[in-house]
């Protein structure tokens, strides 16, 4: 049985690891931080141009139509380059539930100017008090008004709402409360400037994202704006989405790594480098050591989503637990290998420790995750 990689996922790689390197080195990344947007369009078009912002959308309606392997493949490398903007939530999530539940129309609207770069789009599902990415985190509310629908309630942490075009908003238009499930669960698609919408920007400790809080009072939509399978596609969004930032979260861990492993060995202290001791030796053996299970459920739940979907809501929960709990453990161990030099502003370790926190809750934090692999295996 062969588990590697294809030469075109390798080759993939290669590319997206040049170009970021060329396009977006962590100077420029800072540089993004600091802007009111958090976003380079500069840099998206080039992205729009290399084919990713589209690599799951459909051939024919502009895209690579290619697997969310594939994917995985590209964003480890965004993750290893802590790139900032929307791309998880914009080509991968909205891609999914728009692939998978919207109505031709909608698709057609949609995805061609999302994988051309002309479009931004989003997702809003968690809420106050306890922001989940599920089911239960689903309380705002969906009612019939004449021909249009209004949407009331509030959502947390839905990324660049700011500056998006569609937010794709999850409502609850069957029997209300939390208890209820995904019954009557509905996906609407929100222009960004409708009336009632209000976005009020976020204070996250990644710099490299911007979250938004959404408030939604009477919004008014036409019936055309619920997608027809909302329900099932948001459930596989967010599937695809644990999915994106577990290959984030993995790709993050591998550089910080080698770029504490770098350090070490030119570091001196007592005459010799840093990286000849052993405890630092174990040190980084431990964290390499945590990285390679690691990649294997995020192999087998990024193949999963594509190939066996009855299998691809357990191995996304284990790929997420697993991949954001050893991206935390292991950016925190390079900072330590690194000294107290390691996350000092002009470090770049501190941007990886900071993406590393923030993709521990997106999409469900590891407990959650680790919840819901406990439900679906029946233990």
């Amino acid at each position: 049985m062969d588990f590697a990689l294809s030469d075109e996922q390798e080759q993939l790689r290669s590319q997206a690891r040049e170009l970021l390197a060329r396009e977006c080195p962590t100077a420029r990344v800072r540089k993004i931080m600091e802007s009111g947007s958090g976003h380079d369009s500069d840099l998206w078009r080039g992205f729009a141009e290399a084919g990713w912002l589209g690599v799951l959308v459909p051939e024919e309606l502009g895209g690579s139509g290619l697997g969310l392997l594939d994917a995985a493949v590209l964003l480890g490398e965004l993750g290893r380059a802590v790139v900032p903007g929307p791309f998880v939530v914009s080509s991968i999530g909205a891609v999914v539930a728009l692939r998978e539940g919207g109505a031709k129309a909608q698709q057609k609207a949609w995805l061609p100017r999302i994988a051309a770069g002309e479009a931004v789009a989003t997702l809003a599902l968690a809420e106050p008090p306890e922001p989940r990415f599920d089911a239960a985190g689903v309380a705002a509310r969906a009612r019939a008004a004449g021909a249009s629908t209004r949407l009331d309630g509030r959502k947390l942490f839905v990324e660049y709402a700011q500056l998006a075009d569609l937010v794709l908003v999850a409502a609850r238009s069957g029997r209300p409360g939390r208890a209820a499930g995904w019954d009557g669960v509905e996906l609407f698609a929100l222009p960004a400037r409708a009336p009632g919408l209000e976005v009020e920007p976020l204070v996250s400790v990644d710099e490299t994202r911007r979250p938004c809080e959404l408030r939604l009072a009477g919004v008014r939509l036409p019936a055309g704006a619920k997608l027809p399978r909302g329900s099932k596609a948001l459930q596989r969004a967010v599937d695809a989405c644990a999915v994106a930032i577990a290959a984030e979260s993995l790709g993050g861990a591998e550089r910080a790594l080698e770029d504490a492993v770098a350090y070490v060995k030119v570091r001196q202290q007592f005459g010799r480098p840093v990286g000849s001791f052993q405890a630092v030796q174990h040190m980084a053996a431990d964290a390499a050591a945590a990285i390679e299970p690691a990649r294997s459920l995020l192999w087998y739940a990024a193949w999963a989503f594509d190939a066996r979907p009855a299998e691809a809501s357990l191995a996304a929960s284990m790929a997420k637990a697993q991949c954001a709990d050893v991206y935390r453990k292991v950016s925190r161990t390079a900072i330590e290998m690194q000294g107290g030099i390691g996350f000092t502003w002009e470090n770049d370790m501190h941007l990886f420790f900071k993406r590393a926190l923030a993709n521990a809750s997106a999409f469900g934090d590891v407990e959650q995750h680790q919840d819901r692999v406990a439900d679906l295996a029946g233990f």
